[in-house]
């Protein structure tokens, strides 16, 4: 498969490094505590590595799995590490009672990533509206996904689909507002009687 890197040593890069690896790709994580991200790659295991936090990714695909409070901090500190990469956003800006989101239409987290990315860099949302937990059961599940970049979007898909994921494309980077969205209603949805087993999907009728 490929290598893909994972900035990030939390819930979410536990999760899907740990996906990503039970279907064959190699995984380098990328964190401020190297302790906690070497204590990550030997559980994941199947060749997962560490990487130097700040240091240009092994992997074309760079998953920047830290709260959305650090998110674009962590790719202005890349700089131009991550020139020519796929990054891949995968956070929710929520409010302090998740009732709302702290961002607004046209600034979306993913949008202030790309504008603090490199020249060459492409942003694509991703993963933000499941549930670690479901995410780590490792069965079929749809992810929607949106950027602007057509190639990156393909990379992505890609992924996705080798995960056993089915790959729903929402369009432009503009979207990732409406899927940062997306987030605030799969927790209502949770509190609200259905639990947080569940994930969002599509069917063809």
């Amino acid at each position: 498969m490929s290598i893909i890197s994972i900035i990030g040593s939390g819930n979410m890069a536990t999760a899907i490094g740990t996906r990503a690896a039970k279907h064959g790709h190699t995984i380098e994580l990328m964190s401020r505590n190297t302790a906690k991200a070497q204590a990550l790659a030997d559980q994941i295991g199947n060749g997962a590595t560490v990487g130097t936090f700040g240091a240009r990714p092994a992997g074309d695909i760079v998953i920047v799995a830290v709260l959305y409070t650090g998110a674009v901090e962590v790719v202005a500190h890349y700089g131009d590490a991550l020139a020519g990469k796929i990054l891949v956003d995968i956070t929710n800006p929520f409010n302090a009672d998740v009732s709302g989101l702290v961002t607004t239409a046209g600034n979306s987290v993913s949008q202030q990533i790309a504008a603090a990315a490199p020249e060459g860099a492409h942003v694509v949302k991703a993963f933000n509206s499941i549930f670690r937990g479901v995410l780590a059961e490792d069965k079929p599940l749809d992810v929607f996904f949106a950027g602007d970049s057509a190639e990156a979007k393909v990379r992505v898909a890609a992924f996705l689909e080798s995960l056993d994921m089915r790959a729903l494309d929402a369009g432009g980077l503009e979207m990732a507002y409406a899927l940062e969205w997306a987030g605030i209603l799969l927790v209502g949805l949770a509190r609200n009687g259905a639990g947080f087993d569940i994930a969002l999907g599509a069917e063809v009728l």
